[in-house]
């Protein structure tokens, strides 16, 4: 891309996420740092994953997302009984005209662009890995036949932290496929009092879409190629695998952590350090865009030991020591 045309592509950028942001704003009270993320993943091509307690937005700011973009939209309640097949689809008997029978394949809820996993962690493993295929490889395999998935794909899960009951631990191979773990925080008074002003009054705000059905998908997928297209120095790739290292070599780290982040942290990093600089008008990447979605990109896969519990030392708690060594080693 010359100059001229990666500008006019950045701003076109800029303005797309913008719009989007502004319109998930009209419905979702708060929670600005958190839809950030949640488009930053977007367009970086990954899945994300939600914490929060209930009542909180989280299901209405991967609708909104859905409604701004005119993509179409999914959800899965999970739970214990939730079958495999109820998410990728199954095989029926079907008739035809002339009274011959044959199998006929009818697709489930995860062919959508946009699907929501409400409280993933409800369903049994079994079920959960159901969707490890379609967020890996954005296809799904049912009697031995391939189905691929139309792009965009974008999977957004949430768990809730305060019901355990019923609930089974993601294995840490699917943690690890999600681009990045989002924390919702409760609402503050202000907003709480924004919330129950917006929702109980006889208006209720709508979201307008800001691209038009034929095209929104190929216009998304625009956008992503051009976030990949965001030039990243070696010496920017370099403090990236240092700071990957660190998760698991970083001497609070290696005191709590059992197993470092994966290579796939590092590509989080980068992947959404691309967007970053996007929005910040840049073509390239800074080591400032690295650290402000370090926190997102690692705190889900690092694997904490007995003695972090015992001390009381979370993911979030390493992921700062972490961060604060490898600026030390900035470009």
């Amino acid at each position: 891309m010359n100059a001229a045309v990666a500008a006019d592509a950045i701003r076109d950028f800029q303005d797309t996420f913008a719009a989007v942001r502004r319109e998930i704003g009209k419905v979702v009270v708060g929670h600005e740092r958190a839809i950030e993320i949640i488009l930053t993943a977007f367009f970086g091509g990954g899945h994300v994953l939600i914490e929060g307690v209930p009542g909180i937005g989280k299901t209405l700011i991967v609708r909104s997302l859905a409604e701004a973009l005119n993509l179409s939209f999914s959800r899965v309640q999970f739970t214990v009984d939730l079958m495999p097949a109820d998410i990728t689809g199954t095989r029926i008997i079907s008739e035809g005209a002339d009274g011959r029978r044959e199998f006929v394949f009818v697709p489930g809820p995860v062919f959508a662009h946009i699907l929501l996993a409400d409280e993933i962690n409800r369903a049994t493993p079994k079920t959960q890995s159901a969707l490890l295929e379609a967020m890996a490889e954005q296809q799904v395999t049912v009697a031995g036949k391939t189905y691929p998935l139309a792009p965009p794909f974008f999977v957004l899960a949430t768990l809730n932290p305060i019901e355990m009951e019923g609930t089974y631990q993601l294995p840490e191979a699917q943690l690890d496929r999600f681009l990045f773990k989002v924390l919702l925080d409760y609402p503050t008074e202000p907003e709480l009092e924004r919330i129950l002003a917006t929702t109980t009054g006889a208006e209720v705000s709508t979201v307008t879409p800001v691209l038009p059905r034929e095209t929104a998908a190929a216009r998304v997928e625009r956008l992503k190629q051009l976030v990949r297209q965001v030039l990243v120095a070696p010496h920017i790739e370099r403090y990236v695998a240092a700071l990957v290292r660190l998760t698991a070599t970083e001497e609070t780290a290696s005191r709590y952590v059992t197993y470092g982040s994966s290579p796939r942290g590092g590509q989080a990093l980068i992947l959404g350090a691309k967007v970053l600089a996007l929005l910040d008008g840049r073509p390239h990447v800074a080591a400032e865009d690295v650290e402000r979605v370090a926190p997102a990109a690692l705190r889900h896969r690092l694997v904490l030991s007995f003695a972090a519990g015992a001390a009381g030392i979370d993911a979030e708690q390493i992921v700062a020591h972490v961060l604060a060594s490898a600026r030390r080693l900035r470009p």
